[in-house]
């Protein structure tokens, strides 16, 4: 038996891997196969071994054609109205990163977004492969100076700009700063056929 006791968010993620990938009848060959993510990383994350780094996260998700919330967090219970979520209870560090996220509103499949809280810690750059078509991100930083890489040009962004750019191409954030940058970033995907 394994000593090992995964934290919150690795369980949430252990499970909703292999709910999935048992949901769609794929083994552990199909889902490395079509994320590109070892299968031996597979199974470390559906046995809760494994922390995975934000872009393993995006090339699973890519690879079930799924929202990266899906996998970091449940959606909210019900339709409450209204609905509060406090950042600094949701926060988590995948895999000993520099970026900080807080799922602050999880995908839904009848709003066809996601919402995160991102803190990027100085110094700390991440690029992005593309997702899926039509996806699309809408970034506003609350916080600090956000970089931003759309269509090969760096662009700075400061409190209360925001930018919105077709994410299924490459693009990046960076805090090139010496204090962290925090921003939220909407996440919207294409209604599915």
């Amino acid at each position: 038996m394994n000593a090992h006791q995964p934290d919150e968010p690795n369980r949430h993620l252990a499970a909703a891997l292999r709910a999935r990938r048992k949901a769609l009848g794929w083994s552990l060959d199909r889902a490395a196969a079509e994320t590109g993510v070892s299968k031996a990383m597979l199974g470390q994350i559906e046995r809760g071994e494994s922390s995975p780094t934000v872009a393993t996260l995006w090339k699973i998700a890519g690879g079930f054609h799924a929202s990266l919330s899906s996998l970091l967090a449940a959606p909210p219970d019900g339709d409450a109205v209204p609905l509060l979520r406090r950042a600094q209870d949701l926060r988590s560090r995948p895999a000993g990163e520099g970026m900080l996220v807080a799922a602050l509103f999880p995908f839904e499949a009848r709003t066809g977004f996601e919402i995160f809280e991102l803190t990027l810690l100085p110094g700390y750059e991440r690029c992005s492969e593309a997702h899926e078509p039509g996806v699309c991100e809408y970034v506003l930083v609350v916080r600090g100076t956000l970089e931003v890489l759309v269509e090969d040009v760096w662009t700075p962004l400061g409190e209360g700009e925001a930018m919105r750019f077709a994410a299924d191409r490459p693009h990046g954030y960076r805090n090139r700063a010496t204090l962290p940058v925090v921003f939220h970033d909407v996440i919207h995907y294409p209604a599915r056929a």
